[in-house]
């Protein structure tokens, strides 16, 4: 059994950051890749960074060089620091995580249950 809990949204002024955080804890024998996605309101989930268990980083085009992911991996937990925010990152954000139990012998994919980022003056 696996629990992935997300926390960090919240409410700020453009141009703010923000740190969202994504740990998960059960029985996990390991993590592979773990990344954040977003669903703005009217649009579909996307994408927005990635990071694989030898710390290779991707991100969405609309973030790069603002957005930063990385992560702990003794304790199962991944970041997304965001900085120089805009009212278009306004979202729900989800945690992703490609991790293995003990009881198991291939990836699954565990979600967070989202956490809201409202960029607004």
């Amino acid at each position: 059994q696996v629990q992935v809990v997300e926390s960090g949204g919240g409410l700020v002024q453009p141009g703010g950051s923000l740190r969202l955080s994504c740990a998960a804890s059960g029985n996990i024998f390991s993590i592979n890749r773990m990344a954040w996605y977003r669903q703005g309101p009217g649009k579909q989930r996307e994408l927005v960074a990635t990071i694989t268990s030898g710390g290779g980083t991707n991100y969405a085009d609309s973030v790069k060089g603002r957005f930063t992911i990385s992560r702990d991996n003794a304790k199962y937990t991944v970041y997304l620091q965001m900085n120089s925010l805009k009212p278009e990152d306004t979202a729900v954000y989800y945690c992703a995580l490609d991790l293995r139990t003990h009881a198991t012998s291939y990836n699954g994919r565990y979600w967070g249950q989202g956490t809201q980022v409202t960029v607004s003056s």
